[in-house]
Formats: structure tokens, C-alpha cells, sequence
């Protein structure tokens, strides 16, 4: 057999070879196809109505953008923010200060509310008007006047001579606050009354329900109302309402000497508001249920859900936060969530203004698709929303005496921070709230009565905190 003969023999056997086998000669197998990642696309949502742009906007998020069949629970958070007005000069505000001095007040906490009262004169200037209200069972006034010089002289000597004496008639004290600013109401942007209260309403109008409709009636005159309660005994659940009703802010002083602080601050938020008589709405779109809204009041009349938001000052920030159960129709792609309109009145303006956000979801069967899509921040939001219900529960089993519940309610938070840490979220900092209200729930058992008091107001104010609200809670 000759060479020639053997190499093509050769070069023919292994040409069956690489036929037989599929691959040329001197190459690996190729790698098995990679099945492409599922296309990311935006739900279909009706675009909203256009907006008469203003100085608030609004964002919306949703914490499942991507849901399975059948019924579950979507979280809508939603983020108001008001422009900054850099370099204005603060407007001029119309200021009532109305102070508790019932006798409850003797001692260290009338001194404070002497000194911050005093405090509030000194920054203010003669383009400003202010008047002084004093309540325990009467009421004592110093009529509204600008803040000149001489008036500043006189209104300092009349802060000096309040002192401690009756019951606590907030209700009188609230209708004489108002008077004196309705006397000037339609020169100034800004009318604001600012309560000061350590204790339970005793004398006139003592009812939650009737204090909040004289704050109402306030409010729908044009003026925000914050109240700041001071030490272990004033009724924080009536404070916060007040504040919510009156579409201004809550303050919790457990020290009498932050007073004058709180006072400066409520003082720098109504010279730089922007907007007023804020509110959200949104109707129900079949297959959406409300669930709840965390730490905000709301009302609802058939499907439409609308929620009271606080006055805005330049750069505040507010989240509301929405549970909702949705049941997506059968074979649908993508199913309606809601649109959600903020109305408001625009100070810089002087014209009714609003913003819009439309929010819905895809449906799809693939589990580890819904649950790889949750949104980080819409998730972290709504779990501080779901913790702050549970600071609430544990100050109302304070109140019950019910230590134990009270621990176990803040120990169900640990599963709402691993859940927000395991979509990428980070809440270091709510663990660390968490703690801290751990600590005084354990020590609340053997602690003194105004301490415990004090530590169930403390629970209170952060769940007020967690649930999204931001400026309007001192």
C-alpha cells in the first residue's frame, strides 16, 4: 500500500469522523443557547388629565410592580415635595400663640412657655403681627398687633405676668386665637395658630369630637392650626388630631426647655409656606380594594379614598403610604392599581394648582418573576409604614398594662426589616428605632407612672414618624 493511498484514506476517515460527530475538526462544542432574559416593559395606563403644575410634585411607586393571579396586597407609596425659595426673604405671618396655664403648668413648664413665647417675639419684626392667647379656665388676650418695637416692649411685659391658675379650656382658648386673626387675616399668606397644652381639656367644649370641629371650622377659614403638647399628661391622641384637622403640625416636648426650639421651628415653617389646604385623592378601580392608609386620617365614600396631608413650607417632604388588596381579572396582562390626584392651593401663586400620578401592575404566573421585580423603595416605605402600626399597638398595650404585648408587637417588626434588607433596602436605622422603643416597653413595667406615660407618647410620635410624615411632626 503506498503513502499516497494511506493518507487519503486517512483525511477520509476522519472527514466521517467530524460528519458523524456534527463539528468540524479542531473546535469545541458549542455552549447551549441562552434563553433571553423576559422583556421589561411599563404597564398600560390611561395617561391622567393634565395638571395645573404648581409648587408641589408627586411621585409614585408601587412595591409590586409585577403581581401573580388571584388576590393579594399591593403597598401604593406616593411622595409629596415642596419647591425650594432660595433666597426669598421668609414671608410675614399672622400668628396667634395660644398657651395652656392651667395649674397642671406651675413649675418648670410655665417657665419654658414664658421664655418661648418671648423668644418668638424677639424674631419676629414689624412686618409680622402676633397675638398672645393665655388660658386656664378664663381666657386672657393681648390683641393681635405688628411686631414694632414699642408693641414688642409690651407684649414681653404681658408674657411675664402669665401665670399658672385653673382648669384647661383649649376650646375657648382656640375660638379666642382665631378672633384676634381673623381681624387681619385677608392682609397676610400665612395665618397660623400655635396650642400649647400640657393636660386634658376640663372646662367648655372637653370632647375630642367638638374640639376637632372648632379646628375644622379653622381650618376652612384659611387658618393652620399646630398644637404641642408638653410633659406626661396631655392627651396625645386629641393633640395629634388637632394637628391633622388643622393642617398643621404635632409636637411631643417630654422636656419643657425644647419649647422655645419648637416654637422658632413652627415660626421658620409658616413663613415659608407654600402651599395650603393639600389633600389626596383616588378612586377604586374595579379589582382594587382599600385596605388601609397608614398613619394618616382618610375618608371613604363609595370608591373614592381621599387623605388629609398637613400645609407644606418650602422642601418638605411627605410619603403616604397605601395598602391595597387587588384581584387582577381572569387572563388579564396588566391590571389598573389607581390614579392618584393632589389638589392644593398655590401660595406662591395664588391659584389652585394639583399633580397626578396614574400607577398599575403586570400579571404574571412566573413566581420568581413578581418576586425578583419588587420594587427596593416602594418595598423599604411601606415596611417603616407596617412597622409604625406596630409602635402604635405596643403604646396602646402600655396604656392597657399589657407589657408582653407590647414586646411582642415591636418583635414582629424584625420579619418587616429582613424583608426590606432582602430586595436591597437599607433599615440600619429602623432596627435601631425598633431597639430604642424595645428598651423602654421592657422598662415600663417598673418605671414610674409619668415615665411610662412619656415613653407610650414617645411610641406614638415615632409611629407618626415611621408612617411617612416628615416636617409636619416635630
Amino acid at each position: 500500500m503506498n503513502r499516497t493511498f494511506l493518507f487519503l484514506a486517512s483525511a477520509a476517515a476522519l472527514l466521517i469522523l467530524a460528519v458523524v460527530f456534527g463539528r468540524p475538526l479542531g473546535t469545541t462544542a458549542p455552549p447551549p443557547p441562552v434563553e433571553p432574559p423576559p422583556e421589561v416593559k411599563t404597564p398600560p395606563v390611561p395617561p391622567p388629565p393634565p395638571a395645573k403644575v404648581g409648587s408641589l410634585s408627586m411621585t409614585g411607586r408601587l412595591s409590586h410592580p409585577w403581581v401573580l393571579p388571584g388576590t393579594h396586597d399591593v403597598f401604593a407609596t406616593l411622595e409629596v415635595a415642596a419647591v425650594d425659595v432660595p433666597g426669598s426673604r421668609r414671608a410675614p405671618v399672622n400668628l396667634s400663640v395660644v398657651i395652656d396655664r392651667s395649674g397642671s403648668m406651675q413649675g418648670a413648664k410655665i417657665q419654658q412657655a414664658r421664655r418661648a413665647a418671648s423668644r418668638l417675639v424677639d424674631l419676629l419684626d414689624e412686618h409680622d403681627r402676633l397675638a398672645i392667647v393665655h388660658y386656664g379656665t378664663d381666657v386672657e388676650v393681648l390683641p393681635g398687633v405688628f411686631a414694632t418695637p414699642e408693641n414688642k416692649a409690651r407684649m414681653q411685659r404681658f408674657i411675664a405676668r402669665i401665670s399658672e391658675a385653673g382648669g384647661t379650656n383649649i376650646g375657648d382658648g382656640l375660638a379666642a386665637g382665631q378672633a384676634q386673626l381673623e381681624k387681619a387675616k385677608s392682609d397676610f399668606r400665612v395665618n397660623r395658630l400655635l396650642l400649647l397644652s400640657d393636660g386634658q381639656p376640663t372646662v367648655g367644649v372637653t370632647s375630642p369630637t367638638g374640639l376637632a370641629s372648632i379646628v375644622r371650622r379653622i381650618r376652612e377659614g384659611g387658618i393652620t392650626v399646630t398644637s404641642l403638647g408638653v410633659g406626661a399628661d396631655f392627651n396625645e391622641d386629641l393633640m395629634q388630631r388637632l394637628a391633622d384637622v388643622g393642617g398643621g403640625s404635632y409636637g411631643f416636648i417630654s422636656d419643657a426647655a425644647a419649647t422655645a426650639e419648637l416654637f422658632q421651628r413652627d415660626l421658620q415653617q409658616a413663613s415659608t409656606m407654600v402651599a395650603n389646604g393639600t389633600q389626596l385623592s383616588f378612586t377604586l378601580p374595579p379589582g382594587v380594594r382599600l385596605a388601609q392608609v397608614f398613619g394618616r386620617s382618610h375618608t371613604q365614600r363609595d370608591d373614592t379614598v381621599t387623605v388629609a396631608l398637613p400645609d407644606f413650607s418650602a422642601r418638605q417632604v411627605e410619603k403616604v403610604v397605601v395598602q391595597l388588596t387587588v384581584t387582577p381579572s381572569a387572563a388579564s396582562e396588566s391590571v389598573d392599581i389607581g390614579q392618584f390626584q393632589l389638589t392644593y392651593q398655590d401660595l406662591l401663586t395664588e391659584r389652585p394648582a394639583d399633580a397626578r400620578v396614574a400607577l398599575a401592575a403586570f400579571v404574571t404566573e412566573d413566581r420568581t418573576l413578581a418576586f425578583a421585580k419588587r420594587d427596593k423603595d416602594a418595598t423599604v416605605t411601606a415596611n417603616k409604614a407596617r412597622a409604625a402600626v406596630n409602635y402604635d399597638l405596643a403604646a396602646r398595650a402600655i396604656e392597657r398594662g399589657d407589657f408582653g404585648g407590647a414586646e411582642q408587637a415591636l418583635k414582629k417588626n424584625e420579619a418587616l426589616f429582613v424583608e426590606g434588607e432582602a430586595v436591597g433596602g437599607s433599615m440600619a436605622e429602623d432596627r435601631a428605632t425598633n431597639q430604642g422603643l424595645f428598651g423602654l416597653s421592657s422598662s415600663a413595667p417598673a418605671a414610674a407612672p409619668a415615665v411610662r406615660r412619656e415613653a407610650v407618647k414617645a411610641m406614638k410620635s415615632e409611629s407618626l414618624k415611621s408612617s411617612g410624615r416628615g416636617a409636619s411632626v416635630y
